[in-house]
């Protein structure tokens, strides 16, 4: 029985997506081990002729392979033939050649990502704040390229307010990076909306990258309260609050939602009270997810010539790529 993808199904070498009839020996292809993209080298290339094949239908794609194929299920692999109705593993082809950053952690890490959950915005492929002070601006972008290693720099702009029914100057701070978007999506839960988002227990490493995020944060959405060793934070997303006071030992109760938005006080003094656990959480998002697929649609070569079906030998890993699906030979 045939396996492997057919001659013109894309897969994802290293410098770029290319027919699999095009692979060579020494060729260096995308793999996954578990949400991580890695590299794998090409030691073979085998090609078997077969009449019989299948479509797989997925969410993404459709693309042609030997019904023996082997594709990654969350029960494990499976025969294409027999993926119907499941998930496969994927990755998203297009993100497989963007630069991935090394963060680190640390103060600066935790007030970036403090100060970009108060003030800042988390595009598809860009992060960015807009304030009106500038040393707040200068802050952030200091942090941001210690901990990203991203060239962050000020721009004067100006933007409207709806108050003064005038523009205002302010400053802001952008940097263009999928990578780190999708990093910031991931420590929020996902939706990075401030009203939607989840407090980032990746903060929590140790005590300096949570300090770092709650002078962040502070900055943004809080001030010093005048006679007494504290601030406070003001917010309308009431669950992220909920999350941060056991953190710091504080007492919090929400204010009505008729009523404005509710306010935690931090304590100069909180960390004292031993109430902070450091967490270990990975810095880097995820590259993988499962990918629904539709069905799967035998088909039968037409007239006299049959499908090449090409497979793989591979080391370090024995995976690849179909177009962003994990695939492997039979064993």
């Amino acid at each position: 029985m045939g396996y492997g993808p057919t001659s013109k199904m894309l897969v994802n070498l290293v410098d770029g997506c290319t027919q699999a009839k095009n692979v060579v020996p020494g060729n260096v292809m995308w793999a996954l081990d578990g949400d991580r993209t890695v590299r794998t080298t090409v030691v073979d290339v085998t090609a078997v002729k077969g009449r019989q094949a299948v479509d797989v239908v997925t969410d993404h794609m459709t693309f042609t392979a030997g019904p023996d194929l082997l594709l990654l299920t969350p029960e494990g692999w499976k025969r294409a033939a027999d993926v119907a109705g499941t998930t496969v593993a994927w990755t998203h082809a297009r993100k497989l050649r963007r630069e991935r950053l090394t963060i680190w952690p640390g103060y600066e890490f935790g007030y970036f990502v403090g100060a970009t959950c108060a003030d800042g915005t988390v595009g598809k492929n860009y992060v960015s704040l807009v304030v009106n002070e500038e040393a707040f601006a200068t802050r952030y972008a200091t942090a941001l390229a210690a901990c990203t290693g991203l060239p962050a720099r000020l721009e004067a702009v100006t933007r409207p307010s709806g108050y003064l029914k005038r523009d205002l100057p302010g400053f802001r701070v952008r940097v263009v990076s999928s990578y780190l978007s999708d990093a910031l999506r991931h420590y929020v839960g996902g939706d990075a909306h401030h009203m939607r988002q989840r407090f980032p227990r990746v903060v929590l490493r140790d005590l300096d990258t949570f300090e770092g995020f709650l002078d962040g944060y502070i900055e943004g959405d809080g001030c010093p309260i005048k006679g007494w060793d504290a601030r406070v934070i003001t917010s309308a997303n009431v669950a992220f609050l909920a999350e941060i006071a056991p953190i710091i030992g504080a007492r919090f109760t929400p204010r009505a939602r008729d009523k404005g938005a509710s306010r935690l006080c931090v304590s100069g003094r909180w960390t004292s009270r031993g109430t902070f656990h450091p967490e270990h959480h990975p810095l880097n998002p995820p590259e993988s997810s499962w990918i629904k697929v539709q069905e799967v649609r035998p088909r039968s070569a037409l007239g006299a010539k049959p499908f090449t079906f090409y497979g793989y030998k591979l080391s370090p890993h024995p995976t690849f790529l179909v177009n962003g699906h994990l695939a492997r030979e039979p064993w």
